[in-house]
């Protein structure tokens, strides 16, 4: 496992982290939750991540319980806050209130102290960015939070926050979490540019397309009854008859380089500096092993020019 630093910070992070969106506390059982965890330290691993609003807390719990067995210095964990943890109006949003309330309801579900990233997992049009920004202040000196993050911020967004920041002597957000992947691109256009300017590193979700970019989709007809997409619709309207094309083909290059396609698109996404780690997800420790070994992967130019062909054709 090779390791990055988040941002422009010290803080080294492995380039393959593990999360738990839609599979710990849910659909995945905990003993193979657990497993794949305690897989992922074995490997190198030392990122882990997870939400309050991931099965209402359940999923820290899981991760928090998994986590306990290594030294907590050993390892960078991060959680997030936004999502509706209630039905109050305050049981929701970036006020200060929330925010406050769901670290330390977070920090008791995950069993530590402080985590080392805390996310504000999407951007609230409903509070100042002032307040929030502030809060996370107070917490970092607090030492309950060691570094500021966002998720699926506009490069608009994060701009303002750096700006407040940097009027009021904040803490500034060192990292951004936005969905990134060969068949979603976006943020090449401004999040990545701002990153570089600034000093903010991406760590991306979704970099296997929800498990498109897994290879083990070949037929709209023919869906695994274990995959995701067989579980989870939403899942399925991201699949299409071109995009399961296009996997073919990338497989092909994959089988060339004789790794698996899940490992060309993981080292697709890591030839970009601005991105400190790939979030994957994984519902058995096999999925860990195949997915960590894309750390370090170089691809030549002249592979990076086929799989731009590939995803560029209608």
């Amino acid at each position: 496992m090779q390791y990055r630093k988040l941002g422009k910070t010290g803080l080294k992070v492995s380039e393959i982290s593990l999360g738990s969106w839609l599979t710990y506390g849910g659909y995945v059982e905990k003993e193979n939750a657990v497993q794949s965890i305690h897989k992922a330290y074995e490997l190198g691993i030392n990122f882990f991540d997870t939400a309050n609003a991931y099965e209402r807390g359940e999923a820290e719990k899981v991760v928090g319980d998994a986590l306990r067995t290594y030294r907590r210095e050993s390892y960078v964990l991060a959680t997030k806050v936004f999502w509706p943890m209630g039905d109050s109006p305050n049981d929701r949003g970036l006020s200060r209130k929330h925010v406050f309330e769901q670290l330390h309801a977070s920090l008791r579900r995950l069993g530590t102290d402080y985590v080392d990233v805390y996310y504000c997992h999407r951007f609230d049009p409903e509070t100042p960015v002032e307040e929030t920004l502030r809060t996370i202040d107070d917490l970092v000196t607090q030492g309950k939070i060691l570094y500021a993050g966002v998720s699926e911020w506009t490069a608009v967004q994060m701009a303002e926050a750096l700006a407040v920041a940097d009027k009021y002597l904040l803490d500034r957000i060192v990292v951004n979490q936005p969905v990134y992947n060969m068949f979603n691109r976006y943020i090449e256009k401004d999040i990545i540019p701002l990153g570089e300017s600034k000093g903010i590193g991406q760590v991306v979700f979704s970099p296997l397309a929800q498990g498109l970019l897994s290879g083990k989709y070949t037929s709209l007809s023919d869906i695994p009854a274990d995959s995701r997409a067989a579980k989870l619709e939403n899942m399925r309207k991201g699949l299409t008859e071109e995009k399961i094309t296009k996997v073919v083909e990338l497989t092909a290059i994959a089988k060339e380089l004789n790794i698996t396609v899940a490992q060309l698109a993981l080292a697709w996404i890591l030839r970009q500096p601005n991105v400190a780690s790939a979030l994957v997800g994984a519902s058995r420790p096999q999925q860990v092993v195949e997915n960590a070994a894309a750390s370090g992967i170089t691809l030549a130019p002249e592979i990076l020019e086929k799989i731009e062909s590939i995803l560029a054709a209608n």
